[in-house]
């Protein structure tokens, strides 16, 4: 199965991981890419879902609540700290575009039923994670500190040249509390746009071994397997990283091969 998939520009929503129609059983994704005064109605059914602002400014309502300009960027290389809004299950919202704007649609089926959230660019948490030449700064957008009951969701900026989730890191096993079972996206962006990055996933076993070119607007699923992604050179490479499984966090495991690293 090819895991790696592809968003070509469209007005209004896209959708393209959806339950049943891929690998994932969880983990729901699409692209609402609107222009100014476009408006897009989405009913989140039995799903809570998160909106997470790549690009661009909108008004958001539902019920008799409206949140006037969400959005911080034009460009997710502008600012570090997106904003973005969390809708529960079973409820209708209304965007409507101030400019051109692209929204990443983050969702999994729960069955409690919370309440909508704004979270403005003070809530995103920033964070430098691991070493050269292994160092991204990473985002904590979705988590246990929003409505969200089990979506997690941020960004990753990978330093040119460097890996990202090094050592290789699974998350497909229920051995809490070191590991569980969550399904995963990544959706990457580049500047210039022309950069791509290499998506590695594969298992202990050798019967999922796979190294995807990713290029701008495509994103690979993880089903299970352990996986890592390497930048290239002179390119600015983003990844939008969202998770949905038994547990919200993160409970994982690294590739015992190459665990050694994080210790030396």
């Amino acid at each position: 199965m090819n895991y790696k998939k592809t968003y070509t520009s469209a007005r209004g929503y896209t959708p393209l991981c959806k339950i049943g129609e891929c690998s994932l059983k969880k983990l729901e994704f699409g692209i609402i890419e609107l222009e100014a005064n476009d408006t897009q109605s989405l009913y989140t059914e039995d799903k809570e879902t998160a909106f997470i602002m790549l690009e661009g400014h909108c008004d958001v309502s539902f019920g008799d609540t409206t949140w006037e300009r969400v959005g911080n960027r034009n460009s997710v290389f502008e600012n570090r700290k997106a904003e973005c809004f969390y809708m529960p299950r079973e409820q209708m919202v209304k965007i409507v575009a101030l400019d051109h704007v692209k929204i990443a649609v983050c969702a999994t089926p729960v069955t409690e039923k919370t309440q909508p959230q704004l979270l403005r660019e003070d809530h995103a948490v920033l964070k430098l994670l691991g070493e050269q030449p292994y160092q991204r700064e990473t985002s904590f957008l979705i988590d246990g500190n929003s409505n969200a009951k089990v979506l997690t969701i941020g960004e990753a900026y990978c330093t040119p040249g460097n890996w990202a989730g090094f050592p290789p890191h699974k998350h497909d096993e229920d051995n809490m509390p070191a590991e569980c079972i969550a399904e995963e996206i990544y959706y990457f962006l580049f500047d210039p746009q022309q950069g791509f990055a290499v998506q590695c996933l594969y298992t202990a076993d050798g019967e999922l071994d796979e190294a995807y070119r990713v290029k701008n607007d495509e994103l690979v699923e993880f089903p299970y397997g352990y996986h890592t992604t390497v930048s290239t050179p002179g390119y600015q490479t983003y990844f939008l990283w969202l998770m949905a499984g038994d547990h919200q966090g993160f409970n994982r495991s690294s590739d015992p091969d190459h665990a050694w690293i994080e210790n030396k």
